[in-house]
């Protein structure tokens, strides 16, 4: 598919370039991975390099746009009282089937991912409390474990063909949830 740069419109553009380059690059991390080079994301977007840095200096402010709906639809998810920690999983394996960059931004050792990792590690040790309280999990278990786990479906996930996603990140999760 060909994708040809707009003319430049100027400063009233800009809402739209911004809501262009996300969407470009949800559609290539989800399809290429976090790696994706950001010249393809601009020129996915229809627009320049300039407009891009402009938008979003570097790969981890582009990839926070990204994903904060991510986020945001975890912490709904989590809000509600009757979510348990393995709706919670079972809402962030999806995600992550959609788009497997997203464990990579809550996985990542950037500091610049820190603020998505902390809200993501939120979530996980209130739905951890009470899966403890209810012997879901073994009492043991801490978030940190529950991070590892994460870790350990975006390194499986990452390198699994996109046909095979589901059905190798439901088989992962059986049988690294059977473990806490």
């Amino acid at each position: 598919m060909a994708y040809v740069r707009k003319a430049n419109r100027g400063p009233s553009a800009a809402a739209a370039n911004r809501a262009a380059l996300v969407t470009a690059a949800r559609e290539l991390f989800a399809t290429t991975g976090f790696d994706a080079p950001l010249s393809a994301v601009a020129r996915r977007a229809g627009v320049g390099q300039g407009s891009l840095y402009r938008h979003f200096p570097d790969r981890a402010s582009l990839a926070l746009a990204v994903f904060e709906g991510n986020v945001a639809e975890l912490e709904s998810l989590a809000a509600e009282p009757a979510t348990t920690l393995d709706d919670l999983f079972a809402r962030i394996i999806e995600q992550t089937v959609a788009s497997v960059a997203f464990l990579d931004v809550v996985t990542s050792a950037d500091e610049r991912m820190a603020a998505v990792r902390h809200r993501v590690t939120e979530l996980l040790a209130a739905k951890l409390d009470q899966a403890r309280r209810d012997g879901a999990v073994r009492a043991d278990v801490t978030t940190g474990d529950l991070l590892l786990v994460v870790g350990m479906l975006a390194g499986v996930l990452k390198r699994t063909p996109a046909a095979d996603l589901s059905a190798v990140a439901a088989r992962a999760w059986t049988l690294l949830r059977r473990s806490i």
